[in-house]
Parts: structure tokens; C-alpha cells; sequence
């Protein structure tokens, strides 16, 4: 995983619009990432039931997942930044709404906290594909690998800065004053964004209708093994394995912990993940990227398993960081992946279906843990859903042999 170019890992942080481009990602994970660990608290401690929290994930999954391919189209026809701006905005009066149904905590609604999120995964269906696009028009091809490394980690220092204080802050300033705290790091995202500078729209061939334009960018990315496998891993992996949405129940049930503990839990993946990032600038790992992302699936799902079998608070913290330092290598490569193999005029709608896939595992995949932690238990779902991430490393590396044999040398792609 070691590269000759490691002196050079600071190249991407060089160019301003890169660095406003960070900030934008800090900022708006850092929000959205603690936003979710605080509805995520409220309405178990509103409902006392697992399958709320699944049925929260499932919310914000429809419109997202839905609406993907449509904001796949949108950021491969219209302006990407521009489509950003108004989604960032979106999230901002998110945030408030949010804050407004927590005032009272005596009257408070999960029917109304699902509706704001549901407002939220409109935002993201179109978001998620014009960041991804636009990230590619503000990052020079050659700097890829080294700013998805950098990119990455501004991701993960949001996840792990949000959940880890939004706990205290919930704690000491209640809700509803937390969601305004977050409309405000909202906000910030909004001013990074507005700071880069417009960037040409792609150009599509005239007369091309909106189904014809996705339909081509779905069997691009069918026919492109390293894509469409990279894909499957982080879809399957996620979705049997990720254990995010049932965070609040060993914080309350099993480890009792409470909304503090909760915060570290949900900060300990991304703690990992963050480390192992910072160490990709300097050893990005692109020689045997494949092998590589098979291989850090499979410890990620060992390390699920051995999470679902702790009954310490500091092994289940471990194992979690563990877990998010194997994610953070299949990151960066799968970040680098979608980059490198898609041509910009189809950029939009590739990483919309890379979204759908991350949609699926994330919130599908919560709703999927929630349901089936109801049915069997919480600690069965959690080990039974590593085991299947196993298996489903196995079978993928046995179907998609361009993708073991992957290298990602931007120079020889």
C-alpha cells in the first residue's frame, strides 16, 4: 500500500478552492452527522422501540433513494454548485424545524420529526450526486487519490467532532437550542460552498430525454466491473453489517451509557476511519486497491461481530474503531473508483447510482437492523449481520476478478 509519492501528500491542501471545499464537507457532516445521533436519541427515547429507529432510516431513504437518479440527471444537465447551494440552504431550515418541534418537550411528535427528515432526504437525492460531480470539476484528476484521502477526512473529522460533543450538548442545552446550534454549522457549509467559483455545466447531447440520459448511465455503470463490484461490496457490507442505528439501544439497554456514551459510540467508527485517512495521504493505497477493499471489508465485518458480542464499554469502542478503520481504506478506494472510472459528462448520474447503493446500505440497511432486531433480538441481528458481510465478500470476490486485480494509478487509468 506504499507509494513513492508519499512526500507528497500535502499537494491537494495547496489549492484554495479544494481547501473551501473541505471546509463545505466539514461543515455540513459534522451537522448532519450529529443531527441524526440527536433524532436518533429523541425518538428512542420517545418510542422505547428499535423499530422506530428503522422506520427513521427508512424515512429519509425513500425520497433520497427515489430521487437519486433524477439528481444524478440534474447535476450532469444543470449547475452543480448551484444545485448545492439550494440543498445546503435546504438543510439550514431543516435544522430550525427541527429545533421548533423540540421547543416543547411535552408536546413533542415523531410523526412531525419524520416529516422534517423526509423534507431532508429530498435535499439529499439531489445533493449527494451533485457533490459528488462537483468534487471532480474542483480536484484536478491527477490530485485525486490524494484529495478523496483528504476529502475523506474532513468527512470523518465531521463524524467524529458531531456525534462525539452533540451528546453534551443535548445533555446541557436540551434539542431544540442543539438543532438551532446545528442550523448554524449548516450555515457554514453553505458560506464554504459559495466561495468556490462557478464551474462550466457538462454538455449533453441535444435532445436526449431524461430517461434515455439515466438508462445510459445505469448500463455504464453495469457493465463496468470495478464500479458496479466496488458498489455491491459497500452496499452488502453495510446493509447486514451496520450496526449505526442500534447504537442507541446498546447505549441505553446494553452498556448503559447513556446520550454521552451514545455520542462516543457513534464518534468511534469515524475515529478510525480518520486516522487510517490521514495515513492514505502519505500511503495511498492504489497498488492492489482491489485486493485491498476486499480485504478491509472483511475485517470490517469481523470486527461487527465482535462488537455484538461485547458487554464492556471499551471493547465495544475498540472494535468500532476498528471497524472504521477498515471503512476508511474501502473509502478511499471507492471514492477514488467512482472518480477515475466515470467521464464527466456522466459523472452526475454515476455517482447518483453510487448514492442509491450508499443509500440503500445506510438507511434502508438501518430500517433492515431495526426490523430485524425487533424480531430476534438486538445482539443476534448485529452478529448475524457481520457473518453475512463475510459471505458477501467471498462471493464478490470470486465474481469480479477486474476488481481484485484493480490498480488505481490515475496516470495508467
Amino acid at each position: 500500500m506504499k507509494t513513492n509519492s508519499s512526500h507528497h501528500f500535502l499537494v491537494a491542501l495547496k489549492l484554495p478552492e479544494i481547501r473551501f471545499f473541505l471546509g463545505s464537507t466539514a461543515f455540513f457532516t459534522l451537522a448532519n452527522r450529529a443531527m441524526a445521533v440527536i433524532i436518533g436519541f429523541q425518538i428512542y427515547k420517545i418510542t422505547q422501540s428499535p423499530l422506530a429507529l428503522g422506520i427513521l432510516g427508512l424515512v429519509e431513504a425513500i425520497p433520497a433513494i427515489s430521487l437519486s437518479l433524477l439528481g444524478g440527471y440534474a447535476a450532469d444537465r444543470f449547475d452543480r454548485r448551484g444545485i448545492l447551494l439550494i440543498t445546503r440552504a435546504a438543510s439550514v431550515v431543516c435544522a430550525c424545524l427541527l429545533a421548533w418541534l423540540s421547543s416543547d418537550p411535552n408536546t413533542q411528535n415523531v410523526n412531525g420529526l419524520y416529516a422534517v427528515i423526509f423534507l431532508a432526504g429530498i435535499a439529499r437525492g439531489f445533493s449527494d450526486p451533485a457533490s459528488t460531480a462537483f468534487e471532480a470539476q474542483v480536484v484536478p484528476r491527477e490530485l485525486t487519490v490524494n484529495a478523496s484521502s483528504w476529502i475523506g477526512s474532513s468527512w470523518l473529522s465531521g463524524s467524529v467532532i458531531g456525534p462525539a460533543l452533540v451528546g453534551f450538548s443535548y445533555d446541557y442545552f436540551g434539542a431544540a437550542k442543539t438543532y438551532l446550534i446545528l442550523a448554524m454549522i449548516f450555515a457554514f457549509s453553505w458560506l464554504c460552498t459559495i466561495t468556490i467559483s462557478p464551474k462550466p455545466k457538462p454538455v449533453l447531447p441535444k435532445g436526449e430525454s431524461v430517461f434515455k440520459s439515466i438508462a445510459i448511465g445505469l448500463r455504464y455503470v453495469f457493465h463496468e466491473q470495478a464500479l458496479i463490484g466496488s458498489m455491491t461490496l459497500d452496499l452488502f457490507a453495510v446493509l447486514f453489517g451496520g450496526v449505526i442505528a442500534l447504537l442507541p439501544v446498546f447505549a441505553a439497554d446494553i452498556l448503559h451509557v447513556g446520550a454521552r456514551g451514545l455520542g462516543i459510540l457513534n464518534a468511534a467508527p469515524a475515529v478510525g476511519s480518520l486516522a487510517i485517512m490521514l495515513w492514505s495521504t502519505r500511503h495511498p493505497p492504489i497498488r492492489h486497491a482491489g485486493w485491498n477493499l476486499i480485504g478491509c471489508v472483511a475485517g470490517f465485518g469481523v470486527t461487527i461481530i465482535v462488537f455484538a458480542f461485547s458487554k464492556n464499554f471499551i471493547l465495544s469502542i475498540i472494535a468500532l474503531t476498528l471497524s472504521g478503520v477498515f471503512d476508511g481504506v474501502s473509502t478511499v478506494i471507492r471514492r477514488s473508483i467512482v472518480r477515475l472510472l466515470s467521464p464527466d459528462n456522466m459523472r452526475g448520474r454515476i455517482s447518483a447510482v453510487s448514492w442509491i447503493f450508499i443509500g440503500a446500505s445506510n438507511e434502508i440497511g438501518a430500517f433492515e437492523s431495526g426490523l430485524v432486531a425487533h424480531w430476534i433480538g438486538t445482539i443476534p441481528c448485529v452478529w448475524a449481520g457481520g457473518a453475512i458481510t463475510l459471505l458477501v465478500v467471498a462471493i464478490t470476490g470470486l465474481w469480479a476478478p477486474k476488481l481484485r486485480t484493480l490498480s488505481l494509478d490515475p496516470h495508467k487509468l
